[in-house]
């Protein structure tokens, strides 16, 4: 066998393991998530929109959406009835306090600015309606985001993204 047919079986055999290295890395994401690690048999959820204590209407409308986007995409639960949803998401929103001063910049070089703070406190409760087991209870949860003057819609969003991640994750802790 001459010398340089050695050379072209030792080239097919690595060309052959370079090809099937996609395969075996695929192979290893051949199962699927279900539940988003909450027990099986909790399938649907009920998301009730939170009491308002506070005198603006958006908040109570943008964390009842976000908390139903948060429980269907991230916990992979469906929407369900109040009568017949596994879980049950409660709550009432208790404190909105907004354009509180955090800094200022009066720089002479430079175009004034300001930063201010929101403050969001919730009390919540997550029930597996099954069991009639308190899944979470959180009392007095406040949330603080910063933001630009003018800028309130976008720190409620992220004093209420902060929240919902919090929920999320402590659900996800229980089990």
């Amino acid at each position: 066998m001459p010398f340089g047919d050695d050379r072209n079986i030792v080239l097919r055999g690595r060309l052959r393991a370079i090809a099937a290295l996609p395969l075996l890395a695929l192979s290893g994401c051949l199962y699927g998530f279900s539940g988003g690690g909450l027990p099986k048999e909790l399938r649907t959820v009920a998301v009730m929109p939170f009491e308002n204590l506070t005198p603006v209407p958006e908040v109570q409308r943008e964390l009842l959406e976000a908390m139903r986007k948060a429980m269907t995409d991230r916990l992979n639960l469906r929407d369900g009835p109040v009568e017949r949803a596994d879980v049950l998401v409660t709550g009432t929103i208790k404190e909105y306090e907004v354009d509180l001063p955090v800094g200022v910049t009066a720089d002479p070089r430079q175009a004034t600015s300001a930063r201010r703070k929101l403050q969001l406190v919730v009390d919540f409760q997550i029930v597996n309606q099954r069991t009639g087991e308190i899944i979470k209870d959180a009392q007095g949860s406040r949330r603080e985001s910063q933001y630009a003057e003018g800028g309130e819609a976008k720190g409620r969003k992220d004093a209420i993204d902060q929240l919902i991640n919090t929920v999320i994750d402590d659900m996800l802790s229980q089990w």
